[in-house]
This record gives structure tokens, sequence and C-alpha cells, in this order.
């Protein structure tokens, strides 16, 4: 009845916060309870979405404040995920999704949990030259936006960095493509269409850049985000491939935003997540749960002058 946290035994805060968010999504829990428990203690020990089960049962169970995930950290420790080390969000959310994806025996789960999660994309290629068209379907779990557009100038919302990852790309100089109708290499025109999203969408702000020195940086610049984002008023026809009546889904309710504070040596992660039941915000910072308003949470847009 209320929300858990859970405790960090060891630089998990981004474990955690991940955590959290697919817990806390009820038609991800749904695809969870039905998975078949292994039958022998060392299959158990080693399945993470059985490991999961028991974490999402230990937190609805208990009336502690937190719990701790040590359990499901020794079980990620066997499939090689090192522990105690700081982690990009997304390099370990897809880290977890494989495992996860992975180890489901049932087929009809592993269609639900695709279904769940899976983006689908048409990647366009055209000569520059003899204007040879080629084209593919490919599919992602996350929409990497970049927080810069292709004269490196800061993109302000989301919206503008949704538009910029579908916006066409010339593919010049050193990134030329080999055409098999020319025989040599030539410029491309790159450019990619939305055609099919799921139930839940992730989007992933790059918030970093290289320099130079092959350092990376943080962008740490403001980039708001709205609570309700309608795909159809973003994208224009060009930038999607697909019918009316899959477009007419394409509306987006905010459930969870990851948040990271620091630099990209070190800082800490917590997850801003909308009760589905009570339709309310909750920051979960490792084993401190509170509830929030949305006020709160558009302090994770960014900016120095905001803290969380």
């Amino acid at each position: 009845t209320e929300a858990i946290g859970l405790y960090n035994i060891g630089q998990t805060c981004c474990l955690n916060s991940l955590l959290q968010v697919f817990l806390m999504n009820t038609h991800f829990t749904g695809i969870l309870r039905r998975i078949t428990v292994p039958p022998s203690a060392s299959q158990k020990s080693r399945s993470v979405p059985y490991q999961m089960l028991l974490l999402l049962e230990k937190m609805q169970s208990g009336k502690q404040k937190a719990v701790c995930p040590k359990a499901l950290a020794y079980c990620l420790s066997l499939h090689r995920v090192k522990l105690f080390v700081q982690y990009d969000a997304v390099q370990l959310l897809l880290t977890l999704w494989n495992l996860i994806k992975g180890q489901l025996t049932n087929p009809e789960l592993t269609e639900k949990l695709c279904d769940l999660y899976t983006i689908w994309v048409q990647e366009y290629m055209v000569c520059q030259e003899c204007s040879f068209e080629t084209k593919r379907n490919s599919n992602m779990i996350t929409l990497p936006l970049s927080m810069l557009d292709s004269s490196c100038h800061l993109l302000k919302t989301l919206e503008e960095c949704l538009q910029c990852f579908f916006c066409p790309e010339e593919l010049t100089g050193q990134n030329m493509c080999f055409c098999e109708h020319c025989g040599k290499k030539t410029p491309f025109m790159q450019s990619m269409k939305l055609a099919h999203l799921p139930q839940t969408v992730i989007l992933h702000l790059k918030r970093f850049c290289f320099r130079k020195s092959a350092s990376t940086h943080k962008l740490c610049h403001y980039l708001s985000f709205p609570q309700v984002l309608d795909f159809n008023a973003v994208l224009t026809e060009e930038q999607c491939q697909t019918d009316a009546s899959e477009k007419a889904s394409w509306q987006y309710e905010l459930f969870a935003v990851v948040a990271h504070s620091g630099s990209t040596d070190c800082g800490h992660y917590c997850a801003y997540i909308r009760s589905i039941t009570e339709c309310k915000w909750y920051c979960f910072d490792d084993s401190e749960v509170c509830q929030v308003l949305w006020d709160d949470v558009k302090c994770t847009y960014g900016h120095s002058e905001f803290h969380w």
C-alpha cells in the first residue's frame, strides 16, 4: 500500500532507480508474475526475472520503508554485471533488458515483453549521385535523443530533440558509404521514419558530448519535457511510416524520469515515478521515498539553479 525504497549496497543507485521504474510499471509486473519458477536452487539464483519477482514480492509484503536487493545484485554478478561501479543508466537498462528477455522461457511472455517496450523504425539510405535507395526495418528499446542539433547548437525542448532525431542527415567526407550501383564510396542521405511505438516508450536524453581531448563532457543545460507527449503533433508526415490507426494511439503520458546529478565521472541517480493507481508523483532516492509535485520533477530539466 506504500512505495518502498531499495537500500544502496554500494554504488547501486543507478540499479535501484531502474528497478523501481520496472517494478512500478504494472504492465511489466503482470508479465513478471506469469513466469515459470526455475526448478533448482542454482537456476533460481541465476534467473534475473525470478529474482526480480522475489524482490517485488518482498517489497509488497514487507512493512519496512526499504528492502535490500542483495540477492538480485548477486544474480546479476553471476552474469558478469559488475557491482560497485558507476553505470550509465541506459547501458545498465539494456543489460537488464537482454537478461530478462533472454531468460524468459515462455514465448508468449517474451512476445508480450517485446510488445511492451520495442520501438520499430525504417532506415532509408539514398545515394546522392545515382539516387539508389535502400531501406531496412530495425528495432530499438530506447530512442537515443541528442541534445545538440547538426550545427552543435543546444536544443531546448524534448520535442525539438525528437524532431532532430528524425531529420535527414547527409553523410559526406569520412562518413560516405559504399554504393553498389556506383561501385565506390559516395555521399548518402540518411533518414529514419517512425513505424511503430510500444505501450511504454523509453526516451534517452544523451546528456554527454566528446571534446577534442577525447574526454566526455556532461551537458547540463535546461531542457524541458511535457507531462503529455503526442508524437503526431511533434513529427511530420515525412517522419512517420505507418497507417492512421497506428498513429491514433501515439499520445503518451509521462510515467517516470531517471535523473542523474553530478559529472560524467561521478554522481548519483534517483527516479521520479508517477503511481498509476494513485496518480501521484514519488521520488525514489535509494531507501528514501517521498511524495513530490510536478514542480519537483521539473527540476530534472537541468540548469545550475535547480537542485533536487
